[in-house]
């Protein structure tokens, strides 16, 4: 997720199953690029089923303090992705106030219950965090922890089914191997804004995010460790599957 403001096509709405707030977190500030075709972006929202009433209050609370969130249909890819996996333990790698930590708490309720870890450098996010858990009934599942994100994650003992990678994108090649280390076998990682509002397509951007990006990308699809695929859903989600040695 990134801070941004609204493309000009976001519309608010606060009916159930849409996007209160139209948030476009995964605007770069240097590029007007639309990956998606607004009705695009529009449906893919509109499809994503009603939501407890606490989530759409995230969604307005992101959209007025212009806070970085998934939004509803990345989350609900997130929440679809690990039912199928069945994961029951996951980690979070930059979990902002707990929007994408709640899509990822229920499928680990529905998968028979587990834990989520919920990590932030800032203790007003981690309070949050926990406010809006506890309201959505989920908290019990949430192990939150205020530190450095991928220490966090080394010094966690693992396996995990599921990681979900949303730090500075600078960091993102660093964070692979730790990632690898504490991913189960045929575990999945997420990785946030693979796309970066294309800017990986400009060769003169040489900032430090976006080839934070591009060197990640290069790592996880040359490796031979992972099965990856990249999800073109707002600013893009890379999903790969830790290959069985």
């Amino acid at each position: 997720m990134r801070r941004s403001t609204l493309r000009p096509h976001a519309v608010i709405d606060c009916r159930p199953g849409t996007d209160p707030g139209g948030i476009n977190d995964t605007h770069h500030p240097h590029s007007t690029m639309d990956l998606l075709a607004p009705e695009v972006s529009a449906y893919l929202e509109q499809l994503v089923p009603p939501r407890h009433p606490e989530l759409a209050t995230m969604e307005r609370e992101a959209a007025a303090t212009d806070f970085p969130i998934i939004g509803p249909a990345a989350g609900q890819f997130c929440y679809v992705l690990s039912r199928i996996l069945g994961a029951r333990q996951v980690f979070e790698l930059g979990s902002g106030f707990g929007y994408s930590t709640a899509w990822f708490a229920r499928a680990v309720r529905e998968n028979g219950g587990g834990t989520v870890h919920h990590v932030v450098w800032d203790e007003e996010l981690s309070r949050r965090a926990r406010g809006h858990l506890d309201r959505l009934g989920l908290s019990d599942l949430v192990r939150f922890t205020i530190g450095e994100a991928v220490e966090a994650l080394r010094k966690t003992e693992g396996p995990f089914d599921l990681i979900f990678n949303d730090i500075e994108k600078q960091l993102y090649p660093a964070s692979l191997p730790v990632i690898s280390e504490k991913l189960r076998p045929g575990g999945v990682l997420i990785i946030d804004n693979m796309l970066w509002s294309g800017q990986i397509f400009d060769p003169k951007d040489t900032e430090a995010a976006t080839e934070g990006v591009r060197e990640f990308t290069r790592l996880v699809t040359t490796s031979g460790e992972w099965d990856v695929t990249l999800v073109p859903i707002r600013d893009g989600l890379i999903v790969a599957r830790k290959r069985e040695r």
